[in-house]
């Protein structure tokens, strides 16, 4: 058993997209995901300094990133972004990085939305937060 101070408590997830990029917190107590927010990218990319303010708040003590494949389990060209993104988060926070397969996490996170509001391009960025909780959910429940 990991001693008290080496006990993750509070992840940090991320919906990687070219465009935006969704972010939820988890927490290991509850067990649940909650979407924070979404944050654009700046000339194709990340806005760093908005994800440095994140993981100041929320002091997680693991990074999940959702990691797109084909639906065969193939990998595609977003794959290779995603990996670099991790790769990057690694780097600049010192924090661990998880890779969850972000299988249908998108189209997941827009039934949820259908089944409340109507979809458009003013809320289109919801899916990008609700997926990141749904990737963030998906690592909690392997946990338990």
């Amino acid at each position: 058993m990991a001693a008290i101070n080496e006990q993750i408590t509070t992840v940090l997830g991320f919906d990687y997209g070219k465009k935006r990029i969704g972010l939820a917190t988890g927490q290991t107590i509850t067990n649940s995901a909650t979407p924070c927010k979404t944050i654009n990218q700046v000339d194709g990319n990340p806005d760093w300094q908005a994800i440095d303010a994140e993981i100041q708040q929320w002091k997680p003590q693991k990074l999940i990133v959702g990691m797109p494949y084909h639906t065969d389990g193939s990998e595609n060209k977003m794959t290779a972004a995603a990996r670099h993104f991790c790769y990057e988060l690694e780097k600049r926070f010192k924090l661990p990085v998880i890779e969850v397969d972000e299988a249908l996490s998108s189209q997941q996170a827009e039934e949820i939305l259908k089944e409340n509001i109507k979809i458009n391009k003013q809320n289109k960025h919801e899916i990008d937060r609700i997926a990141a909780a749904i990737i963030v959910q998906r690592w909690l429940d392997r946990q338990t």
